[in-house]
């Protein structure tokens, strides 16, 4: 993988880091520290599911689950100034919110680049032009982008061939389908997931149970 994988994960790191400092402290004001209240272990349990898997990795924990936190957050910033806790409010809104889109756009800019990578080598003509139209789409996806060196390093060389950005959605769809149980929930926040990169054709097929490969049964 590119320096730049490397680079935009440990700013990732780093954010979640400093959130997890800046509410400990708050719950700490409110006379409560982290682990006091029940909470769910699903983030960790597809961490150990997709740990032999980058790209199931990228899709399930940062285009899945973070993506879920986006869905979330404005319902739960709202409930924070119902109750009267501005505070913790503007900390999620102006800190944390903000900072989640570009931790998912990550997973997409990513998760896309490894299928631009490991697409097959013969692809040619047609399959040119939609690995260029996958390329630009790449770049919209986080605010910075692949650098210049990674899209012409997709572009000019070691057979990174590319599929159609309909191939990468497919594929995402695939990994979902496979490492995370059961459908998607709506409602969806629109506009933090096109902030990250990735529109509803990405997400909308997995919000509905499909039948298994070979069985009659939903999943």
């Amino acid at each position: 993988m590119p320096r730049e994988f490397f680079d935009d994960f440990v700013r990732v790191a780093q954010d979640e880091g400093r959130h997890f400092r800046l509410l400990a402290a708050r719950l700490k004001e409110m006379n409560c520290s982290y682990g006091a209240l029940p909470a769910h272990d699903g983030l960790w349990d597809s961490a150990e599911a997709t740990a032999h898997d980058l790209k199931a990795r990228l899709a399930v924990e940062h285009c899945v689950h973070e993506a879920r936190g986006l869905d979330v957050l404005p319902t739960t910033v709202s409930r924070f100034r119902k109750g009267g806790d501005d505070e913790t409010a503007k900390l999620l809104e102006s800190v944390i919110y903000p900072e989640e889109i570009t931790h998912c756009a990550a997973g997409v800019k990513w998760f896309s680049y490894l299928c631009l990578r490991d697409a097959p080598k013969d692809h040619q003509g047609e399959e040119m032009v939609a690995k260029k139209l996958a390329l630009l789409d790449l770049q919209k996806s986080s605010e910075k982008g692949l650098s210049t060196e990674v899209v012409s390093e997709c572009q000019n060389g070691d057979g990174l061939e590319s599929p159609a950005v309909s191939d990468v959605v497919a594929a995402f769809h695939d990994v979902v389908r496979k490492y995370f149980r059961g459908p998607l929930k709506p409602p969806f926040n629109e506009a933090a997931r096109a902030a990250a990169g990735f529109g509803p054709e990405w997400y909308l097929p997995l919000a509905t149970k499909v039948a298994a490969p070979g069985s009659d049964h939903l999943r």
